[in-house]
């Protein structure tokens, strides 16, 4: 005789009442106690993993063994109560999320922390002070381990006063007062391997068309530049150094300008204005690599991988970064001496240099 269930492909109503009632409540402490045949005060050493305890070995198994079975869920609030912090790092943002890079930084930081047994707490906070004020506010209540602090383009930066009481790390920034820890791009040897893309392919005389608005990459690119030349034994010659707008308009209308020099290769601020100076060259009737070599800087894959020709480039590392401030903010990675750690900025050369070119 065929059963009522199995006619119906239903389960059995007294089948169907324990699974709802599994799925009515969260496992408790006390469910587990019984079912490992311990009390709740031995369930919560061994949840808590208080090694110091006179638990015996088989008595711990048979804990984990129960809680495993039952599908059990420490109270992730209460742990944190009884430690005094979480398994939780804080993220600050001030536009990370929606700017070109968008979630490199995030993304970098939430692979390091899932590594080391910690999840992301994120606020992106559009430059919003008070909404800033109020997600530190937060995260201090849920007792995270620390923040990493981000801006969305390299610069200096005052420290919030929430930011205080927690163990920080700034990402993408830095402050100005000693002991501050910090991760940043290494702008100085990003300029310095922008240049020698360059020279390596035969190129002597290298016009650098630097930004107009004021920032550690505007010192920073310059003095790689600068650096890149001395070490060839070229002599820096300013007049080679232009500026413009950092986007591809200013690389547009600096075209003219450049022409008048007489260089053979152009470095550039951004791929941005890269990729106006593209423009400007055809329109010129000029060919990118034979009459003008072209490195950028950012690696910003949208713009750089898709021109014709592609755009040899210096990646700015959004990825390391954010992984560098776990890894700081965890004491994985010392700080240096003056509390900022500058990341590799790697060089990536595509076909917009030239193999030979004229000295």
């Amino acid at each position: 005789m065929v059963s009522k269930e199995k006619k119906t492909g239903k389960p059995a109503p007294a089948a169907r009442s324990v699974r709802a009632a599994e799925r009515a409540h969260p496992v408790t402490l006390r469910e587990v106690a019984e079912a490992a045949g311990v009390s709740t005060a031995t369930v919560s050493l061994v949840v808590n993993q208080k090694k110091d305890a006179r638990i015996s070995a088989d008595t711990r198994k048979r804990v984990r063994d129960a809680i495993n079975h039952l599908g059990y869920r420490p109270n992730a609030m209460a742990q944190t109560l009884v430690s005094g912090t979480s398994r939780f790092i804080g993220l600050v943002a001030d536009g990370v999320a929606t700017t070109p890079f968008a979630g490199q930084i995030i993304h970098g930081a939430q692979d390091e922390a899932w590594k080391h047994g910690y999840a992301l707490l994120i606020a992106n906070t559009e430059g919003n002070a008070e909404l800033e004020q109020d997600a530190m506010a937060m995260m201090l209540e849920y007792k995270v381990r620390g923040i990493l602090y981000s801006t969305w383009f390299h610069r200096s930066a005052d420290i919030p006063g929430p930011l205080r009481e927690a163990d920080f790390v700034l990402v993408n920034c830095f402050a100005t007062e000693p002991g501050a820890r910090a991760v940043v791009p290494d702008e100085e040897q990003g300029g310095r391997s922008a240049t020698e893309i360059l020279l390596r392919h035969g190129h002597r005389r290298i016009a650098f068309i630097n930004a107009t608005t004021p920032a550690p990459a505007k010192d920073g690119r310059l003095h790689g530049y600068r650096e890149a030349l001395g070490t060839a034994g070229i002599h820096f010659d300013p007049d080679l150094v232009l500026e413009a707008y950092p986007d591809q308009e200013g690389g547009y209308g600096a075209t003219d300008e450049l022409l008048k020099l007489g260089v053979t290769a152009v470095y550039c601020y951004n791929d941005r204005m890269a990729m106006g100076l593209y423009d400007g060259l055809r329109e010129h009737g000029l060919s990118i690599p034979d009459d003008m070599a072209v490195v950028g800087f950012d690696n910003q894959e949208v713009i750089a991988a898709h021109l014709r020709p592609p755009l040899s480039t210096v990646s700015l590392p959004h990825y390391e970064l954010g992984a560098a401030g776990v890894r700081m903010l965890l004491g994985l990675d010392e700080a240096p001496e003056n509390g900022v750690a500058k990341i590799y900025c790697p060089p990536v050369e595509r076909a917009s240099v030239l193999a030979e070119a004229h000295a």
